[in-house]
């Protein structure tokens, strides 16, 4: 079992609202990520689409993998707490979604930037397509992580 596939085992009972949503997390990398969120009732909002609060789900869960990826090597001795998101909603979103997550700067810089301070500050920026390819949702999410204390 690889680091990433310990964060993504992690991951997939860390955080339950994820879960509950319905949010399953795909792949784990260096400062990169994707998950999927099957559209069903309970993730549907009255015009029959995708929720934008389960899109928000989708999209923070996708960057939090990222986020834990690129700092696989301490993430157990980390404390991440997502800032601030921006998000911008492009299209209507219906069916499968499928989010793709990636850290701004790479993990050994971001590794570095926690040896050097002890704490660091990065944006995960999110596509989230459609089954057809097309990029509905558009995010950023800031990171800010700190040794445990």
């Amino acid at each position: 079992m690889t680091p990433y596939d310990m964060i993504k085992s992690h991951l997939d009972t860390a955080v339950p609202f994820a879960a509950h949503v319905g949010v399953k997390l795909l792949e784990i990398g260096d400062g990169t990520a994707s998950a999927e969120l099957v559209q069903r009732h309970e993730t549907s909002n009255h015009i029959g689409t995708q929720h934008a609060g389960a899109m928000f789900t989708l999209g923070e869960a996708a960057s939090g993998a990222a986020m834990a990826g690129a700092i696989a090597p301490v993430i157990m001795d980390m404390r991440p707490v997502a800032a601030m998101g921006q998000i911008t909603f492009k299209r209507i979103a219906e069916g499968t979604l499928t989010a793709h997550a990636k850290t701004s700067l790479p993990g050994t810089d971001l590794l570095a930037a926690l040896q050097e301070a002890g704490k660091v500050a990065f944006d995960v920026t999110v596509d989230i397509r459609n089954e057809a390819g097309a990029t509905v949702v558009e995010m950023t999410m800031n990171w800010h992580v700190s040794a445990k204390r």
